[in-house]
């Protein structure tokens, strides 16, 4: 089965003898009980804490098992909470957040999938992605990946999976507050690409298909249609437009009656049902009633619990195998947690942890990067990831601005400011003037637009919205 450089590598090898605990859920079952449920959590949560090293750490500078995070999220457990030996100086998101401030994180030639990655599990393991640390913006990484040539697309766009990944990471990862911290309109430009990416058959899968009749025509991929209806439900899309409803539909089609699991285009496996699952989580869409309800009482939720072994906890990842996987596990639990691809963090059982980390304030000299849009009222929207040196722990919308005119990436956010210095208020951005009541305005982490000015206080992490308009 492919997968997407999102998920898919295993790098920790699990004991087989985990995997010889017998199957607990009899054939006979119908619809998953709550305590069935509840009883799957547990002892899921059980087996994602055995994959943690004796460092603490989940992942490292590949493709590893920090996708556990938004596994333990769903399930109501805090990353910070997950100790090796009750080592609390190794807990989980601790050693992850030192990960990703490392400058060899994530590899010498990223992709945007990295940093979709990295916001994800973060966010579910309560550190605050645009504010891991002094020199680490996970938001502004992904926005540095905006194609401006095709706008809504993030990262090269034959490779449709980084863009249902960066909806489900900027839309996904709220503010601690819970606000969405990105504009609507930026959500909007990639929701409008990846409703052209959806097949004739209702689905997607990780391949561009947009403009292309032989792409749109061929079958779609139960992964990439979860994570799709993800992307647009969390990107504000109601589960009653069109294009959930046909996507629900093509999900309805591939269910196996006998099992309630998806026949995926590369066979019957836990991967392709926990992400199926996911979707229709996010969605609020309920796995086991409707139209998931097989005509012999089956439905994907009962798949999935099939496929765990207790009280050990793991899944395996084709009905075949005879010992868990990793990545399988992971994907299950999420989807029977009720998850979709990111969690907000639960309140810690720790003594004195705390739900969020968060760099708190700028490191004079040290180089950081900020996320920037600008819209000019008319279509035309640019996103950018700023780079900037501050010099004081706290900088300004001038300072911003001024950087981007040379250190954005991409190239060409900003162009021009009117006035050029000075702390007043902002009357020209890119050659459009204010006019009348349509004038350049400022909006942080998703609060509400209020006039730009150049003396605007900006802080560590902030991800800044202009636009013009009433």
């Amino acid at each position: 089965m492919h997968r997407p450089s999102t998920s898919r590598r295993l790098t920790l090898a699990v004991p087989v003898a985990i995997g010889l605990i017998a199957l607990t859920v009899p054939l006979a079952a119908a619809t998953s009980t709550p305590a069935q449920i509840a009883t799957s959590k547990t002892n899921g949560v059980a087996y994602l804490k055995s994959l943690q090293a004796a460092d603490g750490s989940y992942a490292g500078s590949g493709l590893s098992n920090e996708w556990a995070f938004s596994a333990f999220a769903a399930a109501g457990t805090a990353v910070v909470d997950v100790t090796p030996g009750g080592d609390v100086t190794k807990n989980a998101r601790t050693v992850y957040r030192n990960l990703l401030t490392t400058a060899g994180w994530p590899a010498a030639s990223p992709v945007v999938t990295d940093y979709e990655r990295g916001t994800l599990n973060a966010y579910a393991a309560g550190i605050d992605p645009a504010r891991v640390s002094a020199s680490r913006n996970l938001i502004a990484d992904v926005y540095g990946y905006w194609q401006t040539a095709e706008a809504g697309y993030f990262g090269p766009s034959a490779n449709y999976n980084g863009t249902v990944f960066a909806a489900l990471a900027l839309a996904g990862a709220k503010t601690q507050t819970g606000a969405q911290r990105v504009p609507q309109a930026l959500l909007d430009k990639v929701t409008t690409r990846i409703r052209a990416n959806q097949h004739n058959d209702g689905g997607w899968d990780y391949q561009k298909a947009e403009g292309n009749p032989t792409r749109l025509s061929a079958a779609s991929d139960v992964d990439m249609t979860g994570a799709s209806m993800a992307a647009l439900c969390a990107s504000g899309v109601p589960n009653t437009d069109t294009d959930i409803v046909q996507a629900r539909t093509f999900l309805k089609n591939k269910l196996v009656p006998a099992t309630g699991a998806f026949n995926a285009m590369y066979g019957i496996n836990t991967n392709s049902n926990g992400w199926a699952v996911a979707g229709l989580n996010a969605c609020g869409i309920n796995a086991q009633t409707g139209d998931f309800l097989t005509s012999m009482g089956k439905t994907p939720i009962d798949f999935l619990i099939a496929q765990q072994y207790n009280p050990a906890g793991g899944f395996k990842y084709k009905p075949s195998d005879t010992g868990p996987s990793a990545y399988a596990s992971i994907d299950a639990l999420r989807a029977v947690a009720g998850g979709g691809f990111t969690t907000a963090p639960p309140t810690p059982v720790t003594p004195g942890a705390p739900q969020w980390v968060a760099e708190s304030a700028f490191t004079p000299g040290t180089a950081t990067e900020l996320a920037l849009t600008v819209d000019d009222g008319a279509g035309g929207l640019k996103v950018c990831s700023v780079a900037f040196t501050p010099t004081a722990g706290t900088s300004t919308l001038s300072d911003v601005l001024n950087a981007a005119a040379s250190a954005a990436t991409p190239p060409g956010c900003v162009t021009s400011v009117t006035p050029a210095s000075g702390s007043g208020t902002i009357t020209a951005i890119n050659g459009k003037s204010n006019s009348g009541s349509n004038t350049w305005k400022v909006s942080v982490d998703g609060s509400a637009f209020a006039s730009a000015t150049r003396g605007k206080v900006v802080n560590i992490g902030d991800t800044i919205a202009l636009r013009w308009g009433a």
